[in-house]
């Protein structure tokens, strides 16, 4: 064993000796997977808490269902486009050293939304969320990463990691809506303050020092096309209904996102070097890590579209109050809180590739089930209740299971890159279906355009069982 493993770095840059009793070692592994699993659950539950929300803050201070679309997606494009940045930066000056600093950044951050006077400023702060909140995620998984050099450990450890995090993902609408009804719809943001001081606290004490790599340059064209790519096809698609397909502003905006996508793609085939480019494509040559980002993409863009499409049609079409349409989500929300760490064990005991097939069919079939919507009494509730229940154990076999397909399909010096590339797909995803999704309502308003959302998300949903079924986990990454 390396003398690496066989001592403990503590937060301050010191190390105990290999004599530290076995049960202190897992006890501080325990608190420091809950001080970033903290940090990582207010970023995510900042992509949902904000769903059920919408139409409260359109009535204090205005805004049209793109105008609300922009409040959810503002989070999410920035967080998604700045991922594979930060990752690097994790890389190159520390994870430990990103995590505390984004931390900090959020907290902050979250004070200034939460008194956001109009809707444009509203939104702009929700960009600056995503960016501190981009810091959090690979700087978080570097560490574990680091922290368990157990393959079995670690996955286990991923488990433990999403169970926390995920109930964040689907908890999102129920926490946002009893703080709306209660306290207004500002305290979704005011929640995160004492969560990430928290946060900061446990890091602080028990995050060991993460290998840096000096040399890890910043990719700034790579990212500045990135930016462009994502805002420009999102801008495209939420303007369509308003604006026309043929609009200036529309065709203009989706010839600058394919053209920046195309860009990107040609910068990033630079051989590694002094620049080397932030998302290597020789990562793509592995069919389990191209699969991978595909269905992470995949995941999201079920899992965010429902959610906001849900959010509406339980406040909008059925008259429910924010807190009633939160706690209609508790059905989705409950398999994540526990079923996670089954599914790293499972994962660590057979592979992803089982967890990963069960979740997004588990998936598509609770975004089905939601097709037979059609009215508001028991009956009606019950089937939606049960179909969201099918879809939260989807989502609680599918993400951890994509975790571990990532993280182990590279080296242990890409981890950050990795978990980036892996969570950049998942918040485009977010950002797309919001998007897609939110298209469709707004050019079939009512129970139709509701049911045609859905079935694009159920369709995009079977493709990544599909995909799951053709190329996960066929061969065990070492």
């Amino acid at each position: 064993m390396s003398s690496q493993s066989s001592t403990v770095t503590t937060a301050q840059g010191g190390s105990a000796s290999a004599g530290v009793k076995p049960e202190a070692g897992v006890r501080r592994k325990g608190l420091l997977l809950l001080g970033l699993s903290l940090g990582y659950f207010m970023v995510l539950l900042d992509t949902s808490v904000v769903n059920v929300a919408l139409p409260a803050i359109r009535d204090d201070i205005g805004g049209g269902l793109s105008g609300l679309q922009w409040v959810v997606n503002g989070y999410t494009l920035t967080f998604a486009a700045l991922l594979l940045t930060m990752g690097a930066l994790s890389d190159r000056f520390g994870a430990r050293k990103v995590f505390l600093t984004g931390t900090w950044a959020f907290l902050i951050a979250s004070g200034l939304t939460a008194a956001s006077p109009n809707l444009g400023v509203l939104i702009g702060m929700r960009g600056v969320l995503g960016i501190a909140g981009a810091a959090l995620l690979p700087a978080s998984m570097a560490v574990i990463a680091t922290a368990y050099t157990d393959p079995a450990q670690r996955a286990r450890a991923l488990g433990s990691w999403a169970a926390i995090t995920g109930v964040a993902l689907a908890a999102g609408p129920v926490v946002g809506g009893v703080l709306t009804d209660t306290l207004g719809w500002r305290f979704i943001f005011v929640i995160n303050v004492p969560v990430a001081l928290l946060s900061v606290l446990i890091t602080c004490a028990f995050a060991p020092q993460v290998p840096r790599n000096p040399n890890r340059a910043i990719d700034l064209p790579g990212q500045l096309l990135a930016v462009l790519a994502l805002a420009g096809l999102t801008f495209g698609v939420i303007q369509s209904e308003p604006e026309g397909w043929t609009s200036a502003p529309v065709l203009i905006a989706l010839a600058v996102g394919v053209a920046a996508a195309i860009g990107f793609v040609m910068v990033e085939r630079r051989e590694p070097g002094v620049r080397g480019p932030m998302l290597p494509l020789q990562l793509f040559r592995k069919a389990t890590f191209s699969v991978g980002l595909l269905n992470g993409l995949l995941v999201n863009f079920g899992l965010s579209g429902v959610l906001f499409v849900m959010s509406l049609h339980f406040q909008q079409g059925l008259g429910y109050t924010a807190m009633a349409a939160g706690l209609a989500f508790l059905p989705l929300t409950l398999p994540t809180a526990f079923n996670p760490i089954y599914t790293g064990r499972l994962v660590a005991r057979k592979g992803p590739r089982i967890p990963s097939i069960l979740g997004f069919s588990l998936m598509t079939v609770g975004a089905l089930i939601q097709l037979l919507l059609g009215g508001d009494g028991a009956g009606q509730y019950a089937l939606t209740a049960v179909g969201l229940l099918i879809f939260g154990f989807g989502v609680s076999f599918a993400i951890p299971s994509l975790v571990t397909t990532l993280v182990s399909s590279v080296p242990k010096e890409q981890a950050g890159i990795a978990s980036g590339a892996l969570n950049s797909a998942r918040q485009t995803g977010a950002v797309v279906g919001v998007a897609v999704l939110g298209s469709v309502l707004q050019a079939s308003p009512g129970d139709s355009g509701t049911k045609v959302a859905l079935s694009v998300a159920a369709a995009a949903l079977a493709v990544g069982a599909l995909l799951a079924v053709g190329y996960i986990g066929r061969r065990t990454a070492q």
